[in-house]
C-alpha cells in the first residue's frame, strides 16, 4: 500500500471520526431531548421504526473508521499485532449495527438485546485493547513524533472508558469524544504519510517486505 492509499484511508477514517462526534452531540443535545421512547427499551431513544435506518447509517460510520484503523495499522512497524485487535473490535461494532435491527421493539432486559448488547461491549473492549498495545508500542519505539505519538494511546485509553460509559446516560457524549480521538489518530496518520519522512519509511518498509 502506497502513501497515496494510507492517505485515503487515513481520510475515510477522520471522516468515520467526525460522523461519529456530530452522531453523539446530535443525540445527546436533540434526539434524546424530543425522544418519547423509555429508556428501557432497545431502541431507546430512537423509535423501533427509526432504529433500522439509523443503525445502518451508524453501520456506514464504523465501517469509514475500519478503514482509517487499516492505514493506522499500516503506519506501524511495532504495533501491528495491536492494531489488529482494534480493527477486529471495529468490525465486531459493524456487525452489532446490524444485529440490533430484529430487537428494535424489545426491552433492555430481553435476550436479544442483551445478547447484541454484549456483542457491543466485546467491540469496544477489544478495540480499547488493540489501541492501547498499539499505543503503547508507538511511543516505545520512536517512529512517530510530537503530538502524533500520543494520538493512538489517547484513543485507547478513552475507549477503554468507553467500557464504563456504555451502561449510563453518558454513553453519546462519551461517543462524542471517541469520536475526537478517532479524529486525532487519522489526522495523525494522515500527516504521517503526507510527511517527506513518511514517504521515506514507506519505501523502506516496501523493501524490507519484498
Amino acid at each position: 500500500m502506497n502513501n497515496h492509499s494510507s492517505r485515503g484511508l487515513a481520510v475515510a477514517g477522520l471522516t468515520g471520526g467526525l460522523a461519529t462526534v456530530l452522531s453523539g452531540v446530535v443525540i445527546e443535545a436533540v434526539v434524546k431531548p424530543a425522544s418519547d421512547v423509555s429508556n428501557e427499551m432497545w431502541s431507546y431513544p430512537w423509535s423501533s421504526d427509526a432504529l433500522t435506518p439509523v443503525s445502518i447509517v451508524f453501520a456506514g460510520m464504523h465501517l469509514l473508521v475500519l478503514l482509517g484503523m487499516f492505514a493506522f495499522a499500516r503506519s506501524l512497524r511495532r504495533g501491528r499485532a495491536g492494531a489488529r485487535l482494534a480493527l477486529v473490535g471495529t468490525f465486531l461494532l459493524f456487525l452489532a449495527e446490524f444485529a440490533s435491527i430484529p430487537f428494535a421493539d424489545q426491552r433492555m432486559d430481553e435476550t436479544g438485546p442483551q445478547v447484541v448488547g454484549g456483542l457491543f461491549g466485546l467491540g469496544v473492549a477489544v478495540t480499547a485493547i488493540g489501541l492501547l498495545v498499539a499505543g503503547v508500542a508507538v511511543l516505545r519505539s520512536g517512529e512517530w513524533h510530537g503530538w502524533q505519538r500520543y494520538a493512538p494511546v489517547g484513543a485507547g485509553v478513552w475507549s477503554l472508558f468507553m467500557i464504563g460509559l456504555s451502561f449510563t446516560s453518558a454513553l453519546p457524549v462519551g461517543v462524542a469524544i471517541y469520536g475526537l480521538t478517532l479524529c486525532a489518530l487519522y489526522l495523525a496518520v494522515y500527516t504521517l504519510h503526507a510527511s517527506p519522512a513518511g514517504e521515506r519509511s514507506e519505501r523502506l518498509r516496501a523493501r524490507i517486505e519484498q
